[in-house]
């Protein structure tokens, strides 16, 4: 029976909010109760509510994993540790301590966790060490980063390195949404992330595309989260734009569909009609189950939603973690202990 591997989680665990605390002070970072179920992470004096028990009290995850009816969570951290807007030795710093934290954890419950790293975007070339580190000296299997680094799209020149190492490495790649796209507009009604973290991953996505870094690194493909916004959907415009208007050609010799066909999405579209085309059209081989745990935005049902879909037994079972296991069992540096 095929196991069931999350690609899309979360953790700030407590053991590694006293680390921060104690290594790194400055920070502030704070955990303060706000319901029974849920607290409030503050970070350089920036609240984010609910944080969920199970982001950082690693036994009531396992009681959520085994309700969802999954058995591996791919471990990345929390979007509110990502730091790009520190001082690059903190955000490494910081890196640091956390990717150790998450190779302790994968260490700990090798049946339950897998990882991959964070890294401090905003100095590349200590980007690509740290990716390094985390990848050859405590078996994480990539890194998560963010949609654009301080308002930077994802193919500036700068961040050359981060691919270069992320192509050697054969690195999982995980592209989420962060510090989103047009929030003078997007202020009422939540629509910072009902509709700004789509537009975001949708726009990095483009950048990645367009900007010519899949162009060059032929072997490097990316996760975009959240069913990768609105990629799936108006792909085709970005085709039929590459074939008319000269400005798509700038960096890009080929259609963009080659490189269109190699992006990875998660499951989480929320409905099961959206979840059934995302299949039909990019494959079941490039979708991958993800919820997103533990925020309020994610769902508790991806395992249950990829089950319910109307989808080949051998598709499910891949989605479900057939292919993501395959990934994860590439032979890598083993995990160093300390």
């Amino acid at each position: 029976m095929t196991r069931t591997i999350d690609t899309h989680t979360h953790i700030l665990a407590d053991a590694t909010i006293k680390l921060l605390q104690r290594e790194i002070p400055k920070l502030g970072l704070k955990l303060s109760a706000y319901d029974d179920e849920n607290s409030v992470i503050e970070v350089a004096g920036v609240p984010y509510r609910p944080f969920p028990r199970g982001g950082h009290d690693v036994e009531r995850r396992f009681k959520d994993m085994d309700a969802a009816e999954v058995d591996m969570h791919l471990l990345s951290v929390s979007p509110q540790t990502w730091l790009y807007n520190q001082e690059p030795a903190v955000t490494a710093a910081a890196a640091t301590i956390q990717n150790d934290e998450i190779a302790r954890l994968c260490r700990e419950h090798p049946d339950r966790f897998a990882g991959i790293a964070t890294l401090p975007m905003q100095a590349p070339e200590k980007a690509a060490g740290e990716l390094r580190r985390a990848m050859t000296k405590l078996g994480l299997h990539g890194a998560m980063i963010a949609s654009n680094v301080n308002g930077k799209n994802l193919d500036d020149p700068s961040f050359e390195p981060v691919w270069a190492a992320a192509a050697e490495l054969d690195a999982f790649m995980v592209i989420h949404p962060g510090n989103v796209a047009g929030t003078d507009r997007l202020r009422s009604y939540y629509l910072n992330n009902l509709i700004g973290n789509p537009l975001d991953t949708t726009i990095a996505a483009a950048c990645l595309i367009f900007g010519g870094v899949m162009e060059r690194y032929p072997k490097l493909d990316f996760l975009m989260v959240h069913a990768g916004g609105f990629v799936p959907y108006q792909g085709g415009r970005w085709v039929h734009g590459w074939e008319v208007r000269p400005e798509p050609k700038l960096h890009l010799k080929h259609s963009p569909q080659r490189y269109l066909d190699r992006l990875r999405y998660d499951t989480i579209t929320h409905a099961k009609a959206p979840l059934e085309f995302l299949i039909g059209s990019a494959g079941a081989d490039r979708v991958f189950l993800g919820s997103d745990y533990p925020y309020d935005m994610g769902t508790g049902e991806c395992v249950r939603q990829v089950k319910a879909a109307n989808i080949s037994a051998a598709d499910r079972d891949k989605i479900l973690g057939a292919h993501a296991a395959a990934i994860l069992n590439k032979k890598r540096a083993p995990a160093a202990a300390k």
